[in-house]
């Protein structure tokens, strides 16, 4: 366990959360107001258990929502048929969604407790983790320093240090470092990732590359895709995924275009926010395009032309309906959303110029062809026109996207290789 450090700030930051914990009540129900909490779980908001803790050695592993879950899914199966039970924290509803479909039934899903001492506590009394997984940025000065207090190895996997990140950290350097100097290890996706918690004050930097690569793609429920297969017969589909306030507009415009060229295109808007979806129908209806919502129970007709996704762990159902999509917030500055699973999935990538979040991997596809940058509606209609009417064009991106991203994997490996010393010393001290 590395020294563990403090610093002024970090200790006026626990004090405070001390202070505010009787008021966490009023936080939580504008939350649930907002929709943005489970109302029959909020007890795990405050540290409370919804279930046992399993017998045996137990990880943790906690990642803030659904890109970080997906991202340990292949690790979480490494640790369980090493024979450790693990259990799986997050902060959003639509992890909580996806976890129900996507873990495996005998690891737990919670609600990450708010960062209060009190309730961290009173979490980690219950659970008794033997090692804690803290996914991709995960840095809450409270779970970290409880952690360390009870002498339990905490290490960052799949971890990320933004450039933008890395800025805001760098004023309060010093608190930051104290923070960082009670983690064990580091295991960073990247050389530059890596750097900059170095400069941060990790002590123990790795890097081993992102899990993302070597995560599976996504299920398809096939009562589900041939339905929606049967319903969109002799058309063809366009998907923009994961999008955000400000990118619709551009889609929609970017769909009237394209509909003047192929009368049967259907276009699938599926919002990185589900919620958003009566907006995005509102959007498109007013704009003339006839609009309907998956979560409404509708299938599109020949009158709907465009299909509003506001479904949860549905996105691979339609990129194997579509082969060609459009990835959100790249348009938006929002840093862009993963390609690798629609490109697992046999989909031709079209994206924005705003992907700091996976810019190595856009350039690698870019200058492969495996992917191809728009900036406007203009230039979105003309790309999805070539792929959609050219199969032996999407074919040639889809082959060169797959190669890339192939080339980019080997994480896992390095990353048990990197834990398996605790996982060693756990097995040990359990016997």
């Amino acid at each position: 366990m590395a020294k563990a450090r403090t610093s002024l700030l970090i200790r006026l930051y626990r004090a405070a959360t001390w202070l505010a914990t009787p008021f966490i009540g009023l936080l939580l129900a504008r939350r649930l107001k907002r929709g943005k909490e489970d109302g029959t779980r909020l007890r795990e908001r405050y540290g409370h258990a919804g279930a046992p803790r399993p017998r045996g050695p137990l990880v943790w592993l906690h990642g803030a929502s659904v890109g970080e879950m997906i991202a340990v899914l292949p690790l979480i199966d490494r640790l369980r048929a090493r024979g450790f039970q693990v259990l799986f924290t997050s902060g959003t509803l639509t992890s909580a969604k996806l976890a129900t479909a996507r873990l495996p039934p005998d690891v737990p899903h919670q609600f990450v407790p708010l960062d209060s001492p009190l309730f961290l506590r009173r979490f980690l009394k219950h659970w008794r983790p033997d090692l804690v997984l803290l996914v991709e940025s995960e840095l809450w000065p409270n779970l970290i320093c409880e952690v360390s207090a009870r002498g339990t190895p905490l290490v960052l996997v799949n971890a990320r240090m933004s450039p933008r990140s890395f800025a805001s950290w760098q004023r309060i350097a010093g608190s930051v470092g104290a923070l960082l100097s009670q983690v064990d290890l580091c295991l960073a996706q990247g050389a530059e990732d890596g750097g900059r918690l170095r400069r941060l004050g990790a002590p123990r930097v790795t890097v081993t590359g992102n899990l993302k690569f070597d995560a599976p793609p996504p299920p398809v429920d096939l009562a589900a895709f041939d339905a929606l297969a049967t319903a969109v017969t002799g058309r063809e589909v366009f998907v923009a995924a994961s999008t955000h306030p400000g990118e619709e507009e551009i889609i929609v415009e970017a769909h009237q275009r394209l509909a003047k060229e192929m009368p049967g295109l259907l276009t699938v808007i599926a919002p990185r926010h589900p919620e958003r979806g009566p907006a995005v129908v509102k959007l498109a209806t007013e704009a003339g395009c006839p609009a309907v919502l998956r979560s409404d129970g509708y299938l599109p007709d020949r009158g709907t032309g465009i299909y509003v996704a506001d479904t949860i762990g549905e996105l691979g159902i339609f990129y194997r309906l579509g082969g060609v999509a459009l990835l959100g917030g790249s348009l938006a500055r929002k840093g862009g959303q993963n390609p690798i699973e629609p490109i697992k999935l046999d989909t031709a990538i079209l994206h924005g110029p705003h992907v700091t979040n996976f810019a190595e991997l856009y350039a690698r596809l870019d200058e492969a062809r495996g992917a191809a940058p728009v900036t406007d509606a203009r230039s979105l209609a003309a790309s999805a026109y070539m792929l959609l009417a050219d199969a032996a064009s999407r074919r040639r991106m889809v082959g060169a996207g797959q190669t890339t991203v192939e080339s980019f994997g080997g994480a896992l490996e390095r990353t048990l290789a990197a834990i398996d010393p605790y996982l060693v010393q756990i097995r040990l001290e359990r016997h």
